[in-house]
């Protein structure tokens, strides 16, 4: 198994800077670079201070030039925002710029809020439809003069300018969750991201068997890769870990609100949650955080990941993004890769 980071700029609060957050970002998969990291994943995001990213292109390209060896991915795209002939360009184009080093990872997005504003009347179904158009096209157009009758997008015969540094282009990875989604995946060639959100075990199973059913509906096609995509928290004692649960609590209480599209937004920031709306969540909590996620000191770290490991996952996204201060994540970070990371050589 091998590791990697997931990581944006997070701003819940109008005092937090953002080009500090900006440089913290780059600071984090710095690290990731320089002790053995696989690849460092940021994605895509609009008009949301919870999570800032609205070309995570932009920001691979930067991390390109102040990183030697992980590979860059974007974690993840959202389909329905891109225009296949776009999409196929600017891909090819970071590749080249990044040294063949970019991973395309593309989703079908999750916030109304983003839908509302970026394809008004959109709903998920519609956007996983308008996915299922995009990947094809985007790889037809680098192999060259694709034209298209689509039911999103149709255009006359045309070459994705520039064509990706690697062959056959980046890697993509689909973000996958329904059978559907990991079969469309699996026919299409692509490897497969995964994320149990706040669910734990008993859905990081409950995927890796949907992968495999995909995979044996297709038993003419090459196994793909999958990756785990799960917060992690590596603590120095117990005390620790019960703080990082309540910080991560607070983050999933925010996307929460953030999912269901409810509460009043100003200036990107969405109506703060007071401790009493954390307290009285009908299912989060930090007890809950604790046994769902891998938030733990670095021995029962390592003998949970072994069971991922064990299950086939290809991949574990370390996945850092919880609202705590920098510093804690940095010291999280520099614990897996010293005390977690050796265990899977």
């Amino acid at each position: 198994m091998r590791f990697s980071l997931f990581v944006h700029m997070e701003r819940i609060s109008q005092e937090q800077d953002q080009k500090q957050l900006y440089d913290e970002f780059i600071a984090l998969a710095k690290i990731a670079d320089e002790n053995g990291m696989h690849a460092v994943w940021t994605g895509e995001h609009h008009g949301m201070n919870f999570t800032i990213a609205p070309n995570p292109f932009l920001n691979l390209i930067d991390l390109a030039r102040q990183t030697k060896n992980v590979r860059l991915g974007t974690g993840t795209l959202i389909a329905p925002f891109w225009h296949p002939i776009r999409l196929a360009g600017e891909a090819a184009m970071t590749d080249m710029i990044v040294d063949g080093r970019l991973e395309l990872g593309i989703a079908r997005g999750a916030y109304s809020y983003e839908y509302e504003r970026m394809v008004p009347s959109m709903d998920a179904w519609d956007a996983g439809q308008r996915m299922r158009e995009l990947i094809p096209a985007v790889k037809r157009l680098w192999q060259g003069d694709y034209a298209q009758e689509g039911v999103y997008h149709s255009f006359p015969a045309t070459t994705s300018s520039p064509k990706p540094m690697q062959e056959n282009g980046p890697p993509i990875w689909v973000a996958a969750r329904d059978a559907n989604s990991h079969e469309f995946a699996v026919s299409q060639g692509c490897h497969v991201q995964v994320t149990p959100l706040w669910q734990g075990d008993a859905e990081i199973t409950k995927l890796m068997d949907t992968f495999n059913a995909a995979c044996a509906k297709f038993p003419g096609t090459p196994r793909p890769e999958i990756m785990l995509l799960n917060h992690t928290y590596i603590a120095a004692d117990a005390d620790d870990a019960q703080q990082a649960a309540e910080e991560i609590n607070r983050f999933y209480c925010y996307f929460g609100a953030w999912f269901k599209n409810e509460r009043a937004v100003s200036q990107g920031l969405i109506e703060r949650l007071s401790d009493a709306d954390i307290a009285n969540h009908p299912f989060y909590s930090a007890e809950a955080m604790l046994r769902d996620n891998v938030i733990a000191t670095p021995i029962d770290a390592i003998a949970r990941i072994k069971t991922y490991e064990d299950m086939g996952y290809d991949e574990y996204a370390f996945w850092i993004d919880s609202g705590m201060s920098f510093e804690r994540k940095k010291a999280s970070l520099k614990r897996f890769i010293k005390d977690v990371m050796p265990a899977f050589e």
